[in-house]
């Protein structure tokens, strides 16, 4: 697909990953919805990128806000092209001591915010005879699981079925429909996670990018299914030990030190074997 002049919705556009795929959007010439429950983060979002990013306040969870929006912005003559389904909200704990408002929360706008929100819009894509696109922001979490993560996996792990399930149904519609499963993120979100924070943590921008570059992808290419892992840092114990294989020590003084010694054992062995050879019976 090519981006430029696109319509793009992004719901959780007010910050972190969301507000980088908005300004990744509009850089490649896109107009884009921006949806969020914050007006004055929006507003700020606009002042940066300008008019092709359009504000909308929206509560996900809100189906028949949701709908009036869709029915009133749109037309066979204004299609979207691209939505993301990137907002989400994330409680951790465990099942005992998890607040059943927590999990409600989690299910309203991790799960149930993407179907109120995609039913609306795909029947504007199917009028659309180019090639439209639906991503939706799942998680590392929906592919595995962690302590004190069973809510919020299970949302994910939604995310990943739905995602599925939606693209069998939409491909002969020339809709595509992307699961992009990112590991932890430096964002605010992030840091209410309660995983303790590393310095290779992935950046919101390099997403963004990564997104973008799946939007382009040929018309008649669809990567259905995308899990992004950060690598972990190495730690200072491993960063100072010698790797194990001797080819791998070639000039590490420590080895020498070993092989010498070793051949000094030698030495020493077969001058024992001389003596003993060489001693009277």
């Amino acid at each position: 697909m090519k981006i430029n002049q696109k319509i793009a919705v992004v719901t959780g556009a007010s910050g972190g990953l969301g507000a980088a795929l908005a300004s990744a959007l509009v850089g490649k010439g896109a107009i884009v919805y921006g949806l969020a429950r914050n007006l004055d983060k929006l507003n700020t979002l606009q002042n940066k990128l300008g008019k092709t990013f359009i504000p909308v306040k929206m509560n996900i969870k809100d189906e028949k806000a949701i709908a009036a929006w869709v029915k009133k912005a749109f037309s066979d003559a204004h299609i979207p092209n691209i939505l993301i389904n990137n907002a989400g909200v994330g409680f951790f704990n465990n099942v005992v001591e998890l607040p059943l408002q927590q999990w409600h929360d989690m299910i309203n706008t991790n799960l149930s915010g993407i179907f109120y929100i995609s039913p609306n819009i795909v029947p504007f894509m199917k009028m659309n005879t180019a090639s439209c696109h639906i991503i939706n922001i799942g998680s590392i979490l929906g592919k595995t699981t962690r302590p004190d993560s069973a809510a919020y996996s299970a949302t994910k792990y939604g995310i990943q079925g739905f995602s599925e399930a939606l693209s069998k149904e939409l491909r002969t519609c020339n809709i595509k429909v992307s699961c992009v499963n990112p590991g932890s993120i430096e964002t605010h979100f992030f840091e209410q996670s309660g995983i303790e924070p590393h310095g290779n943590m992935l950046q919101p921008d390099d997403i963004a990018a990564l997104i973008i570059h799946i939007l382009e992808t040929p018309d008649n290419m669809l990567i259905d299914e995308i899990t992004l892992r950060p690598l972990q840092p190495k730690r200072k114990q491993e960063e100072q030990r010698e790797p194990s294989s001797p080819v791998c020590y070639a000039h590490s003084s420590e080895v020498r030190e070993e092989f010498r010694d070793e051949e000094l054992l030698k030495d020493e062995f077969k001058s024992t074997q001389i003596k003993q050879k060489d001693k009277p019976n």
